[in-house]
């Protein structure tokens, strides 16, 4: 790229452009001009919509492209030899090298570019009148890109109407760093408005990127709108929404949930994932435990009716904001983002003091039979990552949980609930989870504990050899003599 293009974003005054027009290969010679060869022709036609070398019909007042019966300037581009041909030998060299190609253009149009205009305005008062073509200039212009893409630049000096060449966001950035080293303006407004209109591949963002610090503020604006978010939180937030809308969405709720799965599974920064998931888990976990709270301790009215419906809402909510809660819990505990989720859970003595009192009132069945069985997954399936070594624990978690959540299980198990069909294998599951947790904990600990885990067994010891397993490995413990510490 010319040197006038690192001076375009700072200012696009006179001054920088003759500095630029001045560091340029440029010399004005009196030697004849020969006629574009053809595949420079063919190049031009290829990529604009002007036609290259056609003479200007006699009645016409405005110059032509490429004509070279009425130019008085020529451009020759001389495209550069790539640092990867220096180990080549001349001949390979020199098959890769293009020709240079010369361009018929005039003075009068070349104004629109504040890179030619300063170029003209000292070659023309130093030209020599002794040479029979002093009135032709001849500018070498060395290439920092394809040469169908200067030409198309050049083409677009003769016309106010860009549409027919800049058609998409590849052509805007193809033609977008050319224009911006002539310091061409109306063709740079013109790729920018393109841009800021039509979508983006992946690599043209890049290359968009790469391209707006040389664009002024008011140019990559709207650019950079598209690629940099107004806050840092913004990550953060529009993943909230989306599993906000996600739960919102009755009638596509699964497809909806398994869609945010996937952008929880793929999205780069798994930090972001933490934060949110806890954050909404937080959030719903206050709801299901105020809604609780309300069902079981209600605000009795004079009319039954009422008294009852209230209930009904309570609980309702309660029910579905549960449900929430187990998807984020699956959801953290796949992305191993579950530890504060479990600690929160192992925390909630007063909730799991209202469990048990709703429980112990048979009215929630005529309400919603299975409120019940999804407060108990939640906390089956946070249990059993910490069984498994998958939520890395602390000891006063593990204790805490069994030791809260374990009175809601034994009063759903007296309430008949564990033996209810597809709930028979939920408290079954966390029975033995509870069992193995318990094994994780200093035996005083696991020895308080295992004596509340009675109701476990029903009829025979053969209905629970879970607990049975349990009480043999306390037992084996507490037998064995540890050998004592050798003694320096």
């Amino acid at each position: 790229m010319g040197p006038a293009t690192s001076t375009r974003k700072r200012h696009r005054s006179s001054s920088a452009c003759t500095s630029a027009a001045t560091s340029a290969t440029a010399t004005a010679t009196a030697t004849p001009t020969p006629s574009p060869s053809p595949s420079a022709i063919k190049r031009v036609s290829s990529t604009s919509s002007f036609t290259s070398g056609a003479p200007a019909p006699a009645a016409s007042p405005f110059p032509s492209f490429n004509d070279s019966s009425t130019a008085d300037v020529i451009v020759c581009l001389n495209p550069q030899t790539s640092p990867l041909d220096d180990g080549e030998s001349s001949s390979d060299s020199d098959s890769r090298r293009s020709d240079p190609v010369q361009i018929h253009l005039h003075s009068s149009v070349l104004h629109r570019s504040q890179y030619f205009e300063a170029f003209l305005s000292g070659r023309w008062q130093n030209r020599d009148p002794s040479f029979p073509s002093a009135d032709v200039l001849r500018c070498n212009l060395p290439l920092s890109g394809p040469v169908d893409a200067y030409v198309t630049v050049l083409s677009l000096l003769y016309t106010d109407d860009f549409s027919l060449a800049i058609t998409s966001a590849s052509t805007a950035l193809d033609l977008l760093p050319i224009a911006l080293e002539l310091l061409f303006e109306d063709c740079v407004k013109s790729c920018v408005k393109l841009l800021e209109a039509v979508p983006w591949t992946e690599e043209e963002e890049t290359r968009i990127i790469n391209l707006t610090p040389l664009l002024k503020d008011e140019e990559s604006s709207e650019l950079l709108a598209r690629v940099s978010p107004e806050n840092k939180d913004s990550c953060e937030e529009m993943l909230f929404g989306l599993i906000q809308a996600a739960f919102n969405n009755q009638p596509n709720m699964a497809s909806s949930k398994a869609f945010v799965a996937k952008i929880l599974r793929e999205i780069s920064n798994r930090d972001v994932a933490r934060r949110v998931l806890e954050r909404a888990f937080t959030e719903w976990l206050k709801v299901v435990k105020e809604s609780l709270e309300e069902y079981s301790s209600p605000d009795f009215r004079e009319d039954h009716d009422e008294t009852e419906a209230i209930q009904r809402l309570n609980l309702h909510k309660a029910t579905t904001y549960g449900r929430h809660l187990l998807w984020l819990v699956e959801r953290m505990i796949e992305l191993r983002v579950a530890e504060a989720a479990a600690k929160e859970w192992s925390e909630q003595p007063n909730f799991t003091a209202d469990l048990q009192k709703a429980f112990r009132d048979d009215s929630w069945r005529f309400i919603l039979p299975g409120f019940p069985a999804v407060m108990m997954r939640c906390t089956l399936k946070l249990a059993q990552a910490i069984a498994a070594g998958n939520i890395l624990a602390a000891r006063q978690v593990r204790t805490k949980l069994v030791e809260d959540w374990l009175p809601v299980v034994i009063v759903c198990k007296d309430s008949g609930l564990a033996t209810i069909g597809s709930a028979k294998s939920i408290y079954s599951d966390l029975e033995e989870t509870f069992l193995l947790i318990i094994s994780t904990l200093p035996m005083s600990d696991a020895q308080l504990l295992l004596q509340k885990c009675l109701s476990f067994s029903t009829r025979s010891t053969d209905d629970c050899p879970h607990l049975v397993t349990a009480f043999n490995t306390w037992f084996r413990r507490a037998s064995r003599t540890v050998p004592p510490k050798n003694q320096q």
